[in-house]
């Protein structure tokens, strides 16, 4: 009689289609995951690789993005704004536009494109090679040595790159406003201070922690419930993508909702 894998559902929905009972058991497997980080059960030499990952070796992308994004967005507000006579607006619609949306949204996208794919395409490599077996069969419980540090790493790195998409997307906005449409920079900064609140930064930071642990997770579990061939491998990392994106615009608009409506 073959074994059931320990990252499958039991046989009792049969009706339910194979991503619901995945994610089903991502949903266990990150339980698992911050019970573990709960109880320090935390290897910090995986955790300092995990980091580097998803922190300075996806630096440079999200780099790019933000200039991209807050000059375009920048340019579609000015050219709008400029009808009404309304430029000294720019600042802070733009910034409004990043903290609350654009700065998360995109920063989790760019972390499932860079980071998530990653996560679901090794651990499922590992799982259809039977190299989590034998990381079973040596006493070491997967979840912990696979999935903690990828996760830990996700929820700290995630707010880091959404700040540093925020900083420079105002940055490239700024100077595309002064060089493109001569608007002072001091005008700039006084309608940024003026239209933004308190609590929108604490707020888009909420967003991306709550991303990041939902990327983590659904990488991980899709990676570790993946089986078959090593052609599945690739299927796999599709499927984790495409749910990610899924779950985070639902997820976005309900903490829209909560934190800003």
């Amino acid at each position: 009689m073959p074994r059931r894998s320990r990252f499958q559902l039991p046989g009792r929905l049969p009706r339910l289609p194979r991503w619901a009972h995945r994610l089903g058991a991502s949903a266990m497997i990150g339980g698992q995951a911050i019970s573990a980080i709960a109880r320090g059960r935390i290897s910090f030499n995986d955790l300092m690789q995990e980091l580097m990952e998803a922190g300075p070796a996806s630096f440079l992308i999200v780099l790019i993005t933000a200039l991209a994004a807050g000059t375009v967005f920048n340019i579609q507000v000015v050219a709008e704004l400029s009808k009404q006579g309304a430029n000294a607006a720019v600042g802070g619609l733009l910034a409004l536009g990043l903290s609350r949306e654009i700065a998360p949204l995109l920063t989790a996208t760019l972390l499932t494109g860079k980071v998530a794919t990653a996560y679901a395409a090794e651990l499922g490599t590992m799982k259809v090679t039977e190299q989590i077996d034998a990381i079973t069969m040596l006493r070491t419980d997967p979840v912990e040595y696979l999935v903690v540090p990828r996760v830990l790493a996700m929820v700290i790195m995630a707010p880091v790159q959404c700040l540093l998409f925020f900083w420079v997307g105002i940055w490239s906005g700024q100077t595309s406003s002064t060089l493109l449409y001569n608007i002072p920079p001091s005008v700039f900064w006084t309608s940024v201070r003026t239209w933004m609140q308190p609590d929108d930064l604490p707020s888009m930071l909420v967003k991306a922690v709550v991303f990041g642990l939902q990327i983590s997770v659904l990488a991980c579990g899709w990676g570790l419930t993946t089986r078959g061939g090593p052609k599945e491998v690739g299927t796999s990392t599709t499927g984790a993508v495409v749910m990610i994106l899924v779950t985070v615009a639902l997820m976005d608009a309900l903490l829209t909702k909560l934190l800003f409506g």
